[in-house]
């Protein structure tokens, strides 16, 4: 029998993305998993990037992922060193956003780039002794390894899906190092398991698509174990394979998804071409020939179409918290029990284990996320919330934050009155646009029931109502205009012996366009007194047209 790996050995796991793309949430859930067993079992959890596909990997994406994994908090403790966000470092520099993670690294298993240890010819002297004991062979420049009656049939367990045995019959030679087309580097088959041994690595935790490869990965442990006298470092790992995440509709969550939604929306609106993407490559992308990333962001952008979140920095981008996101995906294959759900990083490390995991696939749930989100943005405290907020709109609303009004005494105000509703960063953000547009820019429709009630309804009777609040407001104040104003109009419902949302209604469609708005006194101190005198005046004069043309 092939020697196993045992739980004498520390525990050690690892997450390999390849930097061929951003980080797919499936992956991270892959790195979760990884992540917390580790820190579970006073383990290691190594970072490695698979870049032996030269054509498609990019330093870009290496950045990319990294950063992803440091907003989640998934930390490693040995890998390339993520970018430095301090004003002053060790390093002599600022805040590094193009940071060289290629020649920075921690570990002494590295380097933790599979492109640089091609370079150090770490997998050539394996190749070179199974090419001399016979075990593999060369053939049109590639070095295949034998399998079928050379090797018999190859066994595994894997911790959720049990025994597995493939007969020899059913097991082809495969190539392990490519030839020269492919730069004679290692296939990813034979890569991933030198580095897994080397690495000490114990613990394999993966998608179950590389389930089937596991036969090749399990006799490659075992070609190099007879060759070696360390029968610790051939030996084979632990091997997780967790289900699959699937859309509502039963497809599989893929990155693809976001072309396919920018297709689906480009056919609707019959568009025909974009001015910046040439005739040939966007008629491609259409026919489904590509899904080509540039052209799925411009037809969302001239479209102005919301792409479905897939990868780790879109959820970012959508204003997702890191450990809401965490949470929720830890639940996608893995059930701590006890009708339990919410749960932090401390909890997943103390109860994550391998039995809890599930064989079916996943559905991923943005109605459930969301809810998550919501619930935890409104257990903040309102400073926490208003600074959450504020670093959202740095990083993605230059149209917020180019607004100076909204600072000090003004923001908080008005985090205060919208973190209860917020199920998402950007969604107070663009539930009241209304108080960063310009004032010419408030449409005025009255067709709406809601509107025509507040408003034009009974002879205008709203509107008449407008007319005597503007009045009224003239006089105030332009310090603390919200509160004067509030208390102005509680002065005029009580003079009139009505409701004060009679006057509040029609006061918030002049400024808003709508008569949903944060609290009135924050709305009208975050506008001012010019800007909220200036859109009445412009909705008077609307609803008198309106009023006019329906006589």
């Amino acid at each position: 029998m092939p020697p196993d790996a045992t739980t004498e050995r520390p525990v050690v796991t690892r997450f390999a993305p390849s930097p061929t793309g951003a980080l797919h949430i499936g992956g991270a859930r892959t790195a979760l998993f990884a992540w917390a067993y580790a820190r579970g079992h006073n383990g290691k959890f190594i970072l490695r990037l698979e870049d032996t596909d030269l054509k498609r990997s990019s330093p870009d994406s290496t950045r990319g992922i990294i950063r992803d994994m440091m907003w989640l908090g998934l930390m490693w403790d040995e890998g390339p060193k993520g970018p430095c966000m301090k004003q002053a470092c060790d390093c002599g520099k600022g805040p590094d956003e193009d940071f060289d993670p290629y020649n920075r690294q921690i570990g002494d298993n590295g380097p933790y780039f599979q492109s640089q240890r091609a370079e150090q010819g770490i997998y050539d002297h394996y190749i070179q002794l199974l090419l001399d004991a016979g075990e593999a062979y060369e053939e049109d420049g590639a070095v295949r390894l034998k399998m079928g009656s050379h090797r018999g049939d190859i066994a595994f367990d894997d911790a959720v899906y049990g025994d597995i045995e493939v007969k020899a019959d059913d097991l082809e030679d495969f190539v392990i190092r490519k030839g020269e087309d492919g730069g004679k580097l290692p296939t990813f088959h034979f890569a991933v398991v030198v580095d897994d041994a080397l690495m000490g690595v114990t613990h394999v935790i993966r998608g179950q698509e590389h389930l089937s490869n596991t036969t090749k990965h399990a006799a490659i442990y075992d070609a190099l174990a007879k060759l070696t006298n360390d029968d610790v470092t051939w030996a084979r790992p632990t091997w997780v394979h967790t289900p699959s995440i699937m859309n509502p509709g039963g497809s599989k969550m893929s990155k693809r998804d976001k072309a396919k939604a920018a297709r689906q929306a480009a056919d609707d609106a019959n568009l025909e071409i974009i001015n910046s993407i040439e005739a040939d490559r966007f008629n491609a992308f259409m026919n489904a020939d590509n899904n080509d990333g540039d052209i799925t962001l411009a037809i969302a952008e001239k479209l102005g179409l919301k792409l479905p979140e897939i990868d780790v920095n879109d959820f970012l981008a959508s204003g997702y918290l890191p450990d809401v996101c965490l949470n929720y995906i830890a639940l996608l294959g893995w059930n701590p029990g006890n009708d339990v759900e919410k749960f932090d990083l401390d909890f997943l490390c103390e109860h994550f284990d391998f039995d809890r995991i599930g064989k079916s696939n996943s559905t991923f749930d943005r109605d459930k996320l969301r809810s998550f989100n919501g619930d935890a943005l409104r257990e903040m405290s309102t400073e926490d919330f208003a600074c959450e907020l504020a670093g959202y709109v740095k990083a993605y609303r230059p149209d917020w934050e180019q607004h100076g009004v909204f600072n000090g005494d003004d923001w908080q105000a008005f985090c205060t009155a919208v973190q209860e509703r917020a199920q998402t960063l950007p969604q107070p953000l663009d539930a009241n646009a209304f108080l960063i547009a310009d004032e010419d820019a408030i449409e005025y429709d009255f067709a709406p029931k809601a509107i025509r009630k507040a408003m034009t309804n009974s002879e205008g009777a709203g509107v008449k109502l407008l007319e005597e609040v503007r009045a009224a407001f003239d006089s105030l104040p332009e310090d603390n205009f919200g509160h004067a104003a509030h208390e102005k109009i509680n002065e005029l419902a009580e003079a009139a012996g009505i409701n004060m949302g009679k006057y509040a209604q029609p006061v918030r469609i002049a400024v808003a366009g709508s008569p949903v708005t944060p609290p009135l006194n924050v709305t009208l101190d975050l506008l001012g007194k010019s800007s909220t005198l200036e859109r009445i005046d412009r909705c008077l004069t609307a609803a008198k047209k309106h009023m006019q043309a329906s006589t």
